[in-house]
């Protein structure tokens, strides 16, 4: 019984050993606090999983970011680069500024997005540190003050921009806030180049000659664009634009009850939607 139990207490130490060392591993494998990669890897990430379809590490770097910037995000949403924008430039003495919504002109669904951020990033200020807000409103008040932000960035809402009928004013508003030499990085949602481009952008995609057109009717200079999010299954052909596709997978029309006959399989299967993403700069 003796040997018994001093092969039990051996066998226990190793187990504990083993376990204290992929510990040790796992803590060493992380990444370095205050780096790109620490961000990406925090809990505090929103929907981390669409990261496949949105490569924001690639995006990122491609836009120039860099830790101790002056950084504008226009039209934030629910925050999902926020989450990882405001924890990295807070670490690195950085700062974030985001143009959100108006809550005293937006729509009902504007003020929910916008109270659904507020309620995510306002109350950690251990994480995500003192973010400046602005309003994008009617009046065309500043995003930022004038010739201070380094990088802005505008991620999948051109097509409300042009809904708003404000694209053009946002973009100087933009061009205005940014340094000279600042960069402008824009993510949207592709339509195909032929035809024409429709004002409103009601289908949720934009020509990409058309947003370099806007860009370039504001000051800004063309400087790269990148097939990151590219997705060639995106046919852009959906019944409901394409917030048919993941993560809305849209059952009916805006505004009209959910269809649950609605066989959503063949948009999931697709994926996200097919994205430029661009690079302008202020000369």
């Amino acid at each position: 019984m003796l040997v018994i139990s001093r092969r039990r207490t051996a066998l226990a130490l190793a187990a504990l050993a083993a376990a204290c060392g992929r510990r040790d591993d796992a803590a060493s494998d992380a990444p370095p606090e205050g780096t790109l990669s620490w961000a990406l890897a925090g809990p505090w990430r929103l929907e981390p999983e669409r990261d496949v379809w949105r490569h924001p590490l690639q995006t990122l770097l491609f836009w120039g970011l860099q830790a101790n910037m002056s950084v504008l995000e226009v039209l934030p949403g629910r925050g999902w680069y926020t989450a990882i924008l405001a924890p990295f430039l807070h670490a690195n003495g950085g700062r974030l500024t985001v143009a959100s919504f108006d809550p005293r002109t937006g729509s009902l669904a504007q003020r929910e997005v916008l109270a659904d951020w507020e309620a995510r990033f306002m109350r950690d200020p251990l994480i995500f540190g003192e973010i400046a807000r602005t309003a994008i409103t009617p009046s065309g008040d500043q995003l930022a003050p004038a010739g201070v932000i380094d990088l802005a960035i505008l991620a999948n809402n051109v097509h409300t921009l042009m809904a708003e009928g404000i694209a053009e004013r946002v973009f100087r508003g933009i061009f205005d806030a940014l340094k000279s030499g600042g960069a402008f990085g824009v993510e949207q949602h592709r339509a195909a180049s032929t035809g024409l481009q429709d004002p409103r952008a009601g289908s949720g995609y934009v020509q990409e000659a058309y947003v370099r057109s806007l860009a370039e009717e504001a000051g800004f200079e063309f400087v790269a664009a990148s097939d990151v999010n590219a997705n060639p299954r995106d046919t852009r052909d959906h019944p409901f634009g394409v917030w048919a596709l993941p993560p809305t997978l849209r059952t009916s029309p805006l505004g009209a009850p959910d269809d649950p006959d609605f066989d959503t399989s063949p948009y999931a299967a697709i994926g996200e939607s097919d994205r430029m993403t661009l690079k302008f700069r202020k000369p």
